[in-house]
């Protein structure tokens, strides 16, 4: 038996408790239920069956809207509704649950039902309704949309849009249809297109909340940050917000502001968001993260006191361990510091899918597949276009500082970390479902020069809605790109790469205290993991090196912190530019920044980094361990 069939087996027994006159077993039983299955909506409406042969009108009341909130579709629900709210003089409230009831009455029946069980997790008994009534009606937009999100939820997407643009094609008003595409497109990552979707709802309906929402995100997602912060401060013009709904654009907002180099409006939000929810760990992290923020003797006892309290939910605990950290860091209470960022490490490595033994099994996958031979075999393939500057590295290498010098020179445009190429690189490979790295790189040997060409060209496409100034060159700072050289040079064969790496010590540290904000970068949670990336890193880089001989060209970031002027004349004349004084001017250059370190590289530079790490030298000797030869090699 299937859960949903044990399920469906227990609600059944339960209406059979009922009928019997059996209700307090009834109950019972639903409460079992209730636990197994939080979000089945026609438990509560049993419950509210059981309610009202108690006469217990307040509690059947309660059921049943609990029922219709997670499934509008229960027409015996909405009746319920409407007769409990006449009898107790709620008119309006009937008269609401009246109309619900019409609305569902004018609906096939077997449209009600699919939607019922779509609403309910019964994605395969939901597709099978529909498959049967369709060729009954099958321009019934109704049932398509209802079907293509069945194939979104069931990991079909390609399915899914196919049916979404039939929709909107036969009809384009259908604004439901048109937000589930938006959505859709969201999910696939393809913010350009999401965000037209979005303009064509809001030019429908400015105002519409449900419209605005995905339209921010797609601007989100496409790095145009300005727009955004008109949106959330739109959407806090509410007074029917909860806290929680405050904190969350508040916090939002903040992040836009700081993005785009708005620092002292973005603290105005985060405090806000804290006014909200005092314990809200994301804000407090936020304004961690700002890296220049300095933190009071009240905020630090506010923290401490939200960390001592066992209610706190875990994700805030984790927020507030490492915004903690970077505040007794700020005080050199490195000691205490530490112990905060070890906390929140440990919180956040027990919930890591990340394994260390994925990553070096990547690496010699790639090392078998991406040989001399296998670049001889494909010389010329590829786009011959110049346009793409990859920064790689690990994170907190020191990267963004690079991609500000160069988004500084006129002829280069720095958009953010793009994510094309590793979603070409899991189309072609597959990927680890523990940390994203390529599976089968070996079938790369299969693509064809077309087919190669084919995937620069798209490449090129694909980013063309992130390049907003019209330069001839654009920087794609993807940290992740190490494991896809191979795949850039096969399709972009003039693309530049460059990998910025940083003294190992310095740079393990520098990720041991960051939280990050996506899973890419679960290898930052524990010493080991970190310092076994770090020498995966190398051994990969020192691959690449060797199959295509000075193709990548390695930059310190110590060199720039110590001798900014040469490093950086090197550094544009292997972009093949013509240098440019505002290079060595980047923190003047007004851009947004979504890194980590947007605030630092808004400032001149600062040598400290260079020796930060050694406060906490007393606590770092297993990193020391595990990184071994690392400490000496990695400048080869």
């Amino acid at each position: 038996m299937t859960v949903q069939e044990d399920r469906d087996a227990l609600l059944k027994t339960a209406a059979t408790l009922r009928t019997q006159g059996r209700v307090p077993d009834a109950l019972a039983l639903l409460d079992r239920l209730e636990a197994a299955h939080p979000t089945f909506s026609r438990l509560y409406q049993e419950r509210g069956h059981c309610h009202v042969l108690l006469r217990n009108t307040p509690a059947a009341i309660h059921a049943l809207h609990e029922a219709v909130r997670r499934n509008p579709t229960l027409p015996a629900s909405w009746d319920m509704l409407e007769q409990l709210h006449r009898l107790a003089g709620n008119t309006d409230q009937a008269e609401a649950a009246a109309r619900s009831l019409a609305t569902l009455k004018q609906l096939p029946i077997a449209i009600v039902v699919a939607n019922s069980l779509f609403a309910d997790g019964d994605l395969a008994q939901a597709e099978q309704v529909l498959r049967a009534y369709l060729p009954q009606d099958p321009q019934n937009v109704g049932a398509l949309r209802l079907l293509a999100r069945i194939h979104t939820d069931r990991g079909d997407p390609a399915e899914a849009q196919r049916i979404l643009k039939a929709v909107l094609e036969h009809a384009p008003d259908y604004h439901d249809a048109r937000l589930d595409y938006a959505l859709f497109l969201l999910q696939q990552q393809k913010h350009a297109p999401a965000r037209t979707q979005a303009e064509l709802l809001l030019a429908h309906d400015a105002d519409h909340r449900a419209y605005l929402k995905p339209y921010a995100a797609a601007c989100v997602g496409l790095g145009d940050y300005a727009p955004v912060i008109d949106v959330y401060a739109r959407l806090l013009v509410d007074p029917t917000l909860s806290a929680a709904e405050i904190a969350d654009l508040r916090q939002w907002r903040a992040t836009a502001l700081k993005i785009v180099g708005r620092q002292h409006d973005a603290i105005a939000d985060y405090h806000a968001a804290l006014t909200a929810c005092p314990d809200y760990g994301v804000a407090w992290f936020g304004l961690a993260n700002l890296k220049t923020y300095r933190f009071s003797d009240a905020e630090i006892d506010r923290m401490q006191t939200a960390l001592a309290r066992p209610a706190l939910q875990e994700m805030d605990r984790i927020y507030l361990n490492f915004a903690l950290g970077k505040a007794l860091e700020d005080r050199e209470d490195y000691a205490t510091s530490w112990h905060a960022y070890a906390q929140g490490n440990a919180l956040r490595h027990a919930t890591a899918r990340y394994r260390p033994e994925a990553a070096e099994a990547c690496v010699q996958r790639l090392q078998h597949t991406f040989t001399p031979q296998f670049f001889a075999e494909r010389a010329g393939w590829g786009v011959d276009d110049p346009a793409p500057i990859f920064i790689v590295g690990l994170p907190r290498s020191g990267s963004t500082l690079i991609e500000q010098i160069l988004a500084s020179h006129p002829s280069v445009e720095g958009t953010q970390e793009l994510t094309e190429i590793g979603r070409y690189a899991a189309e072609l490979c597959g990927s680890d479902p523990a940390c994203g790295l390529p599976l089968h790189p070996e079938a790369l040997h299969r693509l064809s020069a077309t087919d190669a060409r084919a995937l620069g060209n798209r490449f090129l496409t694909e980013t063309r809605p992130y390049r907003t100034l019209g330069r001839p060159f654009f920087i794609d700072k993807m940290p992740n790109n190490i494991w896809h050289i191979g795949l850039i040079r096969l399709i972009l064969p003039r693309a530049t790469i460059i990998d910025v790496r940083r003294e190992p010590m310095a740079c393990c540290f520098s990720n041991l205290k960051q939280l990050f904000g996506t899973t890419n970068q679960e290898f930052s949670y524990a010493t080991d993991d970190i310092a076994r990336h770090y020498r995966c890193y190398l051994e990969l880089m020192r691959h690449w090196d060797t199959v295509l001989p000075g193709r990548v060209l390695r930059v310190q970031h110590e060199d720039f912190v110590t001798d900014l002027d040469a490093s950086a004349r090197r550094l544009i004349a292997h972009c093949g530019l013509p240098f440019d004084p505002a290079c060595l001017s980047f923190h003047e250059t007004h851009r947004s920044v979504r890194t980590p370190s947007s605030e630092q590289v808004r400032q001149p530079i600062d040598r400290t980094s260079l020796t930060q790490w050694r406060h906490y030298e007393p606590w770092l000797a297993p990193l020391r361990t595990a990184l071994g030869d690392a400490l000496t090699t990695y400048r080869n």
